[in-house]
């Protein structure tokens, strides 16, 4: 007998998917959920609507898989800022979405190799020793799984500035303003947006780990346990179609990647300082509060482009303050110092071996440069461009730096914090050495000066200088 074809909605196996999109917002509403399901069908919105507002693909199988997903952490009842779990699983999903082969031994031994040669290369080309990591040749997958806590933490405060002022928003909003009133509460606006949140965490994550090549190249060090990384699959896909060789290309993005954590295991204060001031930016976002009031005034599921745009424009538009932007500015000075760091002194390595050093640095300048899918994903995310817009000065900078001190003097300039060059430094690089000698002896001056008004306090309190002063009597 000829089987029949299944209606339309439902799956191959007679699965009917209004129904299990029904089931979902059962679980999303609660007890509350006949009310709900009972406001929705008077205003003639139907489950199919619905998904399509929630930007759902159209192939029943697949929407049934996603619905059981989501119902599945609805039920969970998360109150994570980013709901982890969903942020791992979909930063596994878009990782793997191109192939993610398991690596090898053959292409192991190769990144094992490629960092034995670049730690002999940078040894003639900065002061400071090798970072003594273990090497690991990743794949996909395992990025993530390094990475994914950093990421999280990074987005954290963002969530929970846009939680606050949707709850907020909500406490003052009349619920004949909703365009479905009684439906929206606070604690489903907080569990609603730790999930969207997630979803975006994670799919930052997973794009961007098609892009890497290791752990520390986008400029900040994403991986708590320390480690010096290559990713196999992506250094292949990145030769393929240059007139490079592929051991070439290697060995750079090795050099690259092994400078990077010198840089970070003995500037000890370095991490600390670029992901603290991440966290401070985001911490410090302030939420426009009239968007979140016109975001939830207008969900109305019935209109799945509104919503779309509402929840992904309206809401979380962040605003920057004159404290933000100070901050950006320092933010970005610090991670262009770092990239041209490593740019320098990549290229200082490679010149005497790597034929075409001068086409490959160019290369990853203006890759930087032009970022990617991925990181403008976490501009919108947290606000922040990782991408450094100086980098070029900057190692301009780290060269001038060197032919006037050496390298055991650029290296120097890592000592502190307060020692970094400004944002000024990168305009003007040659006027960098006479405005750091006037401001050592603007600082001596002061010390002088310290010094000779403390001596005279403890010279007036001394007994035996009173001793030797003579008296009216004398």
């Amino acid at each position: 007998m000829t089987s029949q074809p299944p209606p339309d909605g439902a799956t191959p196996d007679g699965d009917d998917v209004p129904a299990r999109w029904e089931e979902l917002l059962r679980a999303v509403f609660g007890d509350d959920a006949e009310a709900a399901l009972r406001e929705l069908a008077e205003r003639g919105i139907d489950p199919q609507a619905m998904a399509s507002a929630a930007g759902l693909p159209d192939d029943p199988v697949v929407l049934r898989q996603i619905l059981d997903q989501i119902k599945h952490l609805l039920e969970s009842h998360s109150d994570e800022p980013v709901n982890s779990e969903i942020a791992h699983d979909v930063a596994r999903q878009v990782a793997v979405a191109e192939g993610d082969p398991s690596i090898g031994e053959h292409a192991r031994r190769q990144v094992i190799d490629a960092f034995s040669v670049a730690e002999l290369w940078l040894d003639a080309a900065t002061d400071l020793p090798p970072a003594g990591a273990p090497v690991r040749a990743w794949s996909r997958s395992e990025w993530v799984e390094s990475t994914l806590p950093t990421w999280r933490s990074l987005a954290e405060p963002v969530a929970i500035s846009v939680s606050d002022g949707l709850a907020g928003v909500l406490s003052r909003t009349e619920q004949d303003d909703l365009a479905m009133p009684g439906l929206v509460s606070a604690p489903m606006l907080r569990q609603l947006g730790g999930s969207l949140f997630g979803m975006q965490v994670g799919h930052a994550a997973g794009a961007l780990s098609r892009e890497v090549f290791g752990a520390t190249d986008i400029g900040l060090p994403l991986v708590r346990e320390p480690a010096i990384v290559l990713l196999p699959t992506n250094v292949e896909a990145f030769s393929e179609g240059l007139e490079i060789p592929a051991d070439e290309v290697r060995l750079f993005l090795a050099l690259r990647e092994a400078a990077h954590a010198r840089l970070f295991t003995h500037v000890t204060w370095l991490r600390g300082h670029l992901m603290g001031a991440v966290e401070a930016y985001a911490r410090g976002i302030e939420i426009d509060p009239e968007a979140i009031e016109d975001a939830v005034r207008g969900l109305d599921p019935n209109n799945p482009d509104e919503l779309r745009q509402a929840l992904t424009q309206g809401v979380f538009s962040p605003r920057t303050t004159e404290t933000q932007r100070a901050t950006l500015e320092r933010l970005e000075t610090s991670l262009a110092l770092v990239e041209g760091w490593v740019d320098e002194v990549t290229a200082t390595a490679a010149a005497p071996h790597l034929p075409n050093i001068g086409p490959l640095r160019e290369m990853l300048r203006r890759r930087r440069a032009a970022g990617g899918p991925a990181e403008h994903t976490f501009a919108t995310l947290v606000g922040l461009e990782l991408r450094p817009r100086r980098s070029r000065d900057a190692a301009a900078l780290w060269a001038q730096i060197e032919r006037t001190d050496g390298i055991q003097g650029r290296e120097a300039v890592w000592a502190h914090p307060d020692l970094l060059p400004t944002a000024e430094d990168l305009d003007d690089p040659a006027g960098y050495s006479g405005r750091r000698s006037a401001t050592a002896a603007d600082h001596a001056e002061v010390d002088r000066a310290l010094a000779e008004i403390l001596g005279e306090a403890e010279g007036d309190e001394s007994p035996d200088r009173d001793l030797e002063q003579p008296t009216e009597d004398a």
